[in-house]
């Protein structure tokens, strides 16, 4: 039987930051058109001469149904992928996607938002579907005792990478005429061939150290996609059964959507209380530089001791982040509340992902993470229902708007009290 290599071996390390750059690459994609220009310019260029509530609805409904269209089909997709054990081919074919959709934004028009959104629909469910069998070949790059600490080091890369091309994007658009652009709208459109060409040039080293076995005979005959079905099918009643696997996925649902609903109120609050557009990339800076030690430290302290404790950890500060929001008044408090997320947001979702592939059978790894990264798509449904709701009830007995408001987001914190509290049903680290 063949020797797996040794952790400190030199084929074993380049394979794992191979692994690993592949975050460093596609962060690039979440920064700077995610979170950073896309939305503004969605608004300011592409829907120009539009109500400001019919172009936030527009792009709603865009990322809707990427995130919808990636979430059905992840589990089907990683069924294929285990049975055929081509992994890092969809990773691939998913990656072109995002990075052909996201270079073409470019050349949108002004005004012309369906094309826009279309192409932003298409990059999303690039970036999504690639993170599906990425996060899957952790278990073919990392032995069960060091996956905290490999999936800390792809998330430390990805906040570098995607901070370092979105401060030169930022940088870009504050003084245009330094890159020799003639505007800020031509910055933007430029950052987007950037985000594309840093994108498939760090996704290179994963494409040619990477490896996996090659199909065997029987899956290339055409039985692939009626055996994966069925696979998928009896993966969904071994989850069911798997009360570990099952408790973890119920309590990742609740506290990853808390997770990214304090994300987009952390922006909405600082818009609320009169930030300027570059305050709010500012913060997002921060984020990105906080999170690089932050995120090798939880690896690190998972390690030391164990990934169950560090996330609890984890949740105990993002129960006391919607406090912290809820009672913020000035900047200081903004930035505040962005440092907050920085020390966390990367360490709870490297470990919940070295967590679940822990609990989960090796050989069935890529099926297991479509159900993971299907959960991951279906978050921030339950936040912003529960905060107009709330808000609705407080200003139906008589609450100020600013008192509604802030209860709205107060109320974000039982997400993490009940996503803690299934986590603490779920049973300790071991592979069911």
């Amino acid at each position: 039987m063949k020797q797996e290599c040794p952790h400190n071996s030199p084929s074993k390390k380049r394979t794992i930051w191979a692994w690993a750059m592949y975050d460093w690459a596609n962060s690039a994609f979440a920064t700077t058109v995610m979170a950073g220009f896309f939305p503004i310019f969605f608004k300011q260029f592409w829907s120009v001469g539009t109500d400001s509530v019919v172009s936030t609805a527009k792009l709603g409904l865009a990322n809707s149904f990427a995130g919808f269209a990636v979430a059905l089909c992840a589990p089907l997709l990683g069924a294929i992928a285990d049975r055929g054990t081509a992994k890092k081919r969809f990773l691939l074919t998913f990656a072109s996607l995002g990075i052909l959709a996201t270079a073409t934004l470019s050349l949108v028009g002004s005004g012309n938002w369906p094309m826009a959104a279309t192409l932003y629909i298409l990059a999303m469910m690039g970036f999504a579907g690639g993170n599906v069998f990425y996060d899957s070949l952790i278990t073919s790059v990392a032995e069960r005792d060091r996956m905290d600490m490999v999936s800390s080091l792809g998330y430390s890369l990805g906040y570098v990478g995607g901070g370092l091309l979105f401060a030169l994007n930022v940088g870009m658009t504050i003084s245009p005429s330094t890159f020799g652009l003639r505007d800020v709208a031509t910055a933007v459109r430029f950052s987007f061939i950037t985000v594309a060409i840093w994108w498939f040039l760090f996704s290179l080293p994963l494409a040619i150290y990477v490896r996996e076995k090659s199909s065997s005979a029987e899956d290339k005959r055409g039985y692939l996609f009626r055996k994966s079905l069925r696979q998928l099918v009896e993966t969904l009643r071994r989850v069911r059964s798997q009360k570990n696997i099952l408790l973890f996925l119920i309590a990742y649902w609740l506290y990853i959507d808390g997770v990214d609903t304090v994300i987009v109120m952390a922006v909405d609050y600082g818009l609320s209380i009169g930030f300027a557009a570059r305050e709010l990339i500012l913060a997002l800076l921060m984020i990105q530089l906080i999170g690089v030690p932050c995120s090798l430290f939880f690896g690190f302290l998972g390690g030391k001791i164990g990934t169950r404790r560090s996330i609890f950890i984890a949740l105990t500060v993002y129960l006391l982040i919607p406090v912290f929001s809820a009672l913020m008044e000035t900047r200081t408090a903004f930035f505040g509340l962005a440092a907050m997320v920085g020390l966390v947001q990367g360490g709870i979702q490297a470990l919940s992902r070295s967590f679940f592939a822990k609990i989960i059978p090796k050989e069935n790894s890529a099926e297991y993470f479509g159900f993971y990264n299907m959960i991951g798509k279906f978050a921030v449904i339950m936040g912003p229902l529960l905060i107009g709701a709330v808000g609705l009830l407080a200003r139906g007995v008589g609450a100020t708007s600013n008192v509604a408001s802030r209860l709205s987001i107060l109320s974000i914190s039982t997400l993490f009290l009940l996503g803690g509290v299934f986590f603490y049903l779920a049973s300790q680290e071991r592979r069911v």
